[in-house]
């Protein structure tokens, strides 16, 4: 039995799932503050995000997301956690992501010379030490967000969100939100979901 959604909720529900972005994912290592987490999952709500990876390598737990605190993006956004960076990039490559992940090194480029408009997932990394060696090492890439201040750091949940919405940026400016990413069979079978939740 499906279950009564207004047709004004059906509607919205419609007008969001249209604008998804099933091709643009994030990866959250060992990140452990809960508002962190939290800011993260409302910024990918907010740019269509529809996955996020989350690798927690045993030292790290996954925290606690209260409803309040995560204003309930996590209702919205599919998570998949992982002991091991390297089954979650496996897993990434087999839907043949392109992997980036953050950190300042002489390799890294600019966010603003990437391509976010490809399958692309956004690797970043805990609060106080970074992306792991792993990662680095297994990605394809390595990029950074251009800043001219002394301290030369931000909070990883406004990395983020500067990083998605460069990837909103050039979405919208190609199309991507105009019509669905998902099929028709995808789009039924996630509008059914959402109506669930």
């Amino acid at each position: 039995m499906e279950p009564f959604v207004t047709p004004e909720r059906a509607e919205k529900l419609r007008r969001a799932l249209e604008r998804k972005q099933p091709t643009l994912t994030l990866v959250l290592e060992n990140v452990h503050d809960p508002h962190n987490v939290s800011a993260v999952l409302r910024s990918c709500d907010a740019v269509g995000v529809v996955e996020v990876y989350l690798v927690y390598n045993g030292r790290q737990k996954f925290p606690d997301l209260g409803e309040r605190s995560s204003a309930s993006a996590k209702k919205w956004i599919d998570m998949h956690q992982f002991s091991r960076v390297e089954d979650c990039f496996a897993l990434l490559r087999e839907k043949e992501y392109k992997i980036f992940t953050t950190h300042m090194a002489n390799d890294a480029v600019s966010l603003y010379s990437l391509d976010l408009t490809g399958r692309v997932a956004l690797v970043f990394g805990n609060e106080h030490s970074g992306v792991s060696d792993e990662a680095l090492q297994l990605a394809d890439g390595n990029f950074l967000i251009p800043q001219v201040g002394m301290i030369q750091s931000l909070n990883i949940s406004v990395a983020c969100a500067v990083s998605l919405f460069e990837a909103s940026r050039q979405r919208w400016s190609t199309g991507m939100y105009d019509s669905p990413q998902f099929s028709n069979e995808e789009f039924g079978a996630k509008f059914l979901d959402w109506q669930m939740r």
